[in-house]
């Protein structure tokens, strides 16, 4: 059956992204320098896509792909008995953050007919490759520059961008995701490791993802300065030129807007209200009551991927440091791709 090859063949892909990661440069055979080409070119031409970062998205995925997690996810959808076109336009935000798209396509038994993002280009194709190698070419996909002879489609792009998609696509079944961000919200007990770890919900990737953390929640008598002393581990992010860019000119906005901010030299923080914040930014707010928080929190739903708090906060919240780690069975915008996929 497809399915089982294609799943022992994502379990060879988890093992051999697994092998690579591990070796050292010197260690590398013919397979382990072509990545490492790729890696490289990427980063040439997407800077934001440095190579820590795109070997951290290769590490996450090795790790979540083993036979029980799939499985698991697996059994709880139909595996669909007619094969049919899914166009799907990926996303480049961040490495490989098509990637579940694509695999969740092959998995329920369809044909993922992908535009790529020009932002990440190379490893998906790669990855593909290798999972139809490991599969014994069980694994059908197709590049596209255009979409064409589709029977549903995903798409992911702007808030602008999805008013188009949705024009477009009327006549299709389809998935329109748009901009997203996530919040965190703090009682004010947390520790020093759990500020730590939320550093890591806000800088990974530099801030670029929808899992990112744009918006601090904080109790009023909360100390700010506990947030930059949890952040000083992320310092040399400055160095790298195009967040020091953005840092440069957020900055030098508030400057002449004479707008009141707490700045480090490499984030800022700003009291605002807005979830979204710019890039180098982390809008905070007080509050006195946790029940305004969720208030506010469910009023927004639609526009806020997940919450990072501790469990007792409630509000389906995921653990400090956790957020760039989601599970097979998370899905963007929370709209479940396989149960769609069930549809088509």
């Amino acid at each position: 059956m497809n399915t089982e090859n294609q799943v022992l063949g994502l379990i060879k892909l988890s093992d051999y992204i697994k092998a690579f990661l591990s070796k050292k440069q010197e260690d590398h055979n013919e397979d382990d320098v072509d990545i490492e080409l790729l890696l490289k070119r990427s980063e040439i031409e997407n800077p934001w896509f440095t190579i820590d970062n795109q070997k951290f998205a290769l590490q996450q995925w090795a790790d979540l792909l083993t036979e029980e997690n799939i499985k698991n996810w697996l059994k709880n959808y139909s595996i669909s008995k007619i094969s049919k076109r899914v166009g799907l336009i990926l996303a480049g935000n961040i490495p490989l953050v098509g990637f579940h798209d694509v695999m969740s396509v092959v998995l329920g038994n369809h044909i993922p007919v992908i535009k790529l993002s020009s932002k990440d280009k190379y490893m998906i194709p790669f990855l593909l490759k290798k999972w139809n190698e490991f599969s014994n070419g069980n694994v059908t996909f197709e590049f596209v520059e255009k979409l064409e002879n589709f029977d549903a489609v995903i798409a992911t792009g702007s808030n602008n961008t999805a008013r188009y998609l949705e024009y477009y696509f009327k006549n299709h079944l389809s998935i329109i995701r748009k901009n997203r961000t996530s919040v965190a919200v703090l009682k004010g007990d947390e520790t020093q490791e759990e500020l730590e770890l939320l550093a890591n919900d806000i800088f990974q990737y530099f801030g670029l993802g929808c899992r990112n953390v744009t918006r601090i929640f904080i109790p009023q008598d909360f100390v700010i300065d506990r947030l930059f002393e949890s952040f000083l581990g992320f310092q040399d992010i400055i160095n790298h030129n195009k967040y020091a860019n953005n840092y440069d000119y957020n900055r030098a906005v508030y400057l002449l807007n004479q707008d009141k901010f707490w700045d480090n030299n490499f984030v800022m923080l700003k009291e605002d209200d807005k979830l979204f914040s710019p890039l180098s930014v982390i809008n905070f707010s007080r509050y006195e009551s946790l029940d305004d928080v969720k208030s506010f929190i469910e009023e927004n739903e639609e526009n806020i991927q997940c919450v990072v708090a501790k469990e007792e906060i409630g509000l389906n919240a995921i653990p400090f440091g956790e957020a760039q780690n989601p599970g097979l069975d998370t899905y963007a915008d929370n709209v479940d791709t396989m149960k769609f996929l069930e549809l088509v």
